[in-house]
């Protein structure tokens, strides 16, 4: 592994764009997010843990009744969670017609049409979310990613200084809040955000992955390297190493050669 990173091209293509991963259903440690609404979802006993179950037990709810909107709720849930985006999208798009004006239902749309790369739509879904009279900082949190995700960061991170002024601190958002400088290049200030985050004692292993990413990006891998496995059990922080290795590396791919999207994981508050 080269620890000489073309920070230049990693940054300026456009494969650098930091995925929204916005649903249940990431598989990486950085882009398994906890939902946007909190507590608001199904009024039912606790979901089997294998998501394939879940989506079975929630899909015969379902199916009982498509328009009861608790159902469509553990339902669209349980398809993110199991990798299924685009059947969640068009579970929760059919139940917010069915039930218009559903605040849960239009959160849990907005993520959904995010998680299928719907930036705009999911934007304009989640601005029905809430109200300007009464906003959810977590939904704003989360249109500053879609806003990011658009390269729109000056207006992304008007939203999370909105969420932060009602929820101060709060690490989720201070780590969307670095990778958005991290996306405009402001690498020095990604850091300091994150940070911020880290410090936290409610920061999650995505904000501890994102500093590692944005040190990294630096220069400074070993650094990053001790930031990303820290206080882990050892098969998580080699799991952690191998992920920052993995982001890392890409920036020194061949010109010309095929190119995944790498996962920055613009975390999303639960």
């Amino acid at each position: 592994m080269r620890q000489r990173f073309s920070l230049a091209r990693l940054l300026a293509s456009t494969s650098l764009v930091a995925a929204v991963a916005m649903g249940l259903g990431g598989c990486t440690a950085m882009s398994k997010l906890s939902d946007v609404t909190g507590s608001v979802g199904p009024r039912t006993e606790a979901a089997p843990a294998d998501p394939a179950r879940t989506v079975e037990v929630y899909g015969e709810r379902y199916r009982a009744n498509p328009k009861d909107a608790d159902a469509a709720l553990g339902y669209g849930q349980a398809l993110r969670a199991n990798g299924q985006r685009a059947q969640a999208a068009a579970v929760l798009e059919q139940a917010t017609i069915a039930n218009p004006g559903n605040k849960a239902l239009l959160a849990q749309y907005g993520r959904a049409l995010a998680d299928n790369g719907n930036f705009q739509q999911a934007f304009d879904v989640l601005s029905k979310a809430h109200s300007p009279d009464n906003p959810d900082w977590r939904l704003l949190s989360v249109q500053g990613t879609a806003l990011d995700q658009m390269g729109r960061h000056d207006e992304a991170r008007s939203y999370y200084a909105s969420a932060l002024r009602i929820a101060p601190g709060d690490p989720g958002v201070l780590s969307n809040l670095g990778l958005s400088y991290m996306l405009s290049k402001d690498l020095p200030k990604a850091e300091e955000t994150l940070r911020q985050a880290y410090a936290s004692p409610r920061a999650s292993t995505r904000v501890r992955q994102n500093l590692g990413l944005v040190v990294g990006l630096q220069g400074r891998f070993a650094e990053a390297e001790t930031i990303v496995k820290a206080d882990l059990p050892p098969d998580q922080a080699a799991a952690n190493v191998a992920y920052l290795k993995e982001m890392l590396s890409r920036s020194d791919a061949p010109r010309g050669a095929p190119k995944r999207t790498p996962i920055a994981s613009l975390s999303q508050p639960g």
